[in-house]
């Protein structure tokens, strides 16, 4: 419940609670400078975004030697019918209805399209050792050399993956047993401390080898270095990490796919160091957070220095995790992202947009609406000090963000932002937003120029604008007057 009156209205900061102060946002507030990010530019952004062009030639692998359900190896016919395709002009792979069993990873190549037809199943195989040799990939954020993705394409130019069939990492992979928790769990750990000392050092990429005797799983499908992609109306099940992974991608288009797969680390859709891309009507139920836009980790991160631009996330369906993540590995910076539209039906965070103190980047014009948001521990959750860090030199910006037209039933807690001082987060908007419950209202440590237009908690209507700073261990207000109402 929230309190009417200025002197009640309670904030949790860390374990302490104590009075905030609010003032009436003016109409010259409202109107302000022009907005940096309207939403006309969300529908320029994919009025730009270009689909590949790819020749309707067709390539079945039943010619090539593949027999559904005879439990033999596809792969060597559907490298072949890749090969074949990507010759002139290109081509369209066709896995027909059936069982297809691949015993390593499948590389696509330039101007073709994987399709995997609705009745067909590619089911992947369970051993490590066959994605080896190692390849070329981005893990968590680190450039480094580990074992292949699923499905991986790299310095590839008009590629597709498409059909209304089931792509399956396999229930039983042995990747699933490296994972957080896992009997392995302490050499995973350690490759992930090594891995990111290399980055921190500015080790070559090439000498950053984890590969056999390794533990760090690699994403079910990624692209790297990508220009005109298409991903569309495939299931994805079963992913070993990351699911979705679009890495240094340019103009990509991620529709109609429905992520289903549960197990740890599995992020619906990763945007990574990527531009021009929409991704539209996706159905995801993911252990992990449903769409995150990231763009490198740290040292290595910052100087590659690649940001994900020019996103657009709309009308899709989410339940699990987060639904809608910025980060944490968010180095080469963020900007330029507009959420519409979506539904997130329940999980831990609704909004989650992290970050770490030795990140840097920096996260701008921000916008999300039109949010549709049923039961989660947390509605917008701010988390810019992860307690992972290497360094503290290095704090991360997140700055104007707005939240507009967001409807939650019912949320543990409205509003959690945990920013260094150096760093605080700025300029966050948050209008017309309505939470039919909430158990806590705010827990907010180091913000500048958060502004409430009509945000409704329990019944209860909120105006005004806030600032909070913590220097040396105080906390100051910021900004004065109250209207509650």
């Amino acid at each position: 419940m929230v309190p009417k009156t200025c002197t009640g209205f309670l904030i949790a900061l860390g374990m302490v609670f104590a009075p905030a102060c609010w003032h009436k946002a003016s109409d010259g507030d409202r109107a302000g400078a022009a907005d940096a990010a309207p939403w006309s530019m969300a529908d320029e952004i994919v009025s730009q975004i270009q689909l590949p062009d790819i020749s309707p030639s067709q390539f079945d692998i039943t010619d090539f030697g593949a027999v559904a359900d005879d439990g033999q190896d596809d792969r060597p016919a559907i490298l072949a019918a890749i090969a074949e395709a990507a010759g002139p002009g290109g081509g369209r792979v066709i896995l027909p209805p059936g069982g297809w069993y691949s015993s390593g990873p499948i590389a696509l190549q330039s101007h073709v399209e994987f399709h995997v037809s609705g009745g067909a199943t590619l089911l992947f195989s369970p051993h490590a050792a066959d994605y080896l040799p190692v390849v070329r990939t981005r893990w968590e954020g680190t450039m480094m050399m580990g074992y292949s993705p699923l499905i991986y394409a790299a310095g590839v130019e008009d590629v597709a993956i498409t059909g209304e069939g089931v792509i399956d990492g396999n229930a039983n992979s042995e990747f699933l047993s490296w994972s957080r928790g896992s009997h392995n769990s302490i050499r995973r750990v350690a490759d992930v401390l090594r891995l990111r000392q290399m980055g921190k050092d500015g080790v070559p990429v090439e000498s950053r080898v984890f590969g056999k005797g390794a533990y760090l799983r690699p994403s079910a499908i990624e692209f790297l270095d990508a220009r005109r992609v298409l991903l569309e109306d495939y299931t994805i099940r079963n992913s070993p990490f990351w699911v979705n992974h679009l890495v240094f991608t340019r103009n990509a288009t991620v529709r109609r796919v429905n992520v289903d797969s549960h197990h740890a680390n599995n992020d619906g859709i990763d945007v990574d160091s990527s531009s021009y891309v929409l991704i539209e009507l996706n159905h995801i139920r993911a252990g992990d957070d449903s769409v995150a836009i990231k763009s490198g980790r740290d040292r290595d991160g910052r100087d590659i220095a690649i940001p994900s631009e020019y996103v657009v996330v709309r009308h899709n369906d989410t339940r699990g995790g987060s639904g809608i993540a910025i980060g944490s590995e968010m180095s080469g910076g963020v900007r330029f992202v507009f959420f519409d539209n979506n539904d997130l039906h329940h999980g831990s965070s609704a909004v989650r947009f992290k970050a770490s103190l030795d990140r840097g980047g920096i996260v701008e014009h921000i916008r999300v609406r039109n949010l549709k948001v049923g039961t989660f521990d947390t509605l917008f959750w701010f988390q810019l000090v992860r307690g992972d860090e290497t360094d503290s030199r290095f704090p991360s910006t997140y700055r104007d963000i707005v939240f507009e037209e967001v409807n939650a039933d019912r949320v543990g807690q409205v509003m959690v932002v945990n920013a260094p001082p150096a760093a605080p987060l700025c300029d966050v908007t948050m209008r017309d937003v309505r939470v039919g419950g909430a158990a806590r209202t705010f827990d907010l440590e180091n913000i500048e120029g958060l502004k409430l237009d009509n945000v409704t908690i329990g019944g209860q209507r909120i105006d005004g604008a806030l600032g909070w700073r913590s220097t040396n261990g105080n906390q100051d207000f910021i900004d004065g007057n109250c209207i509650v109402r």
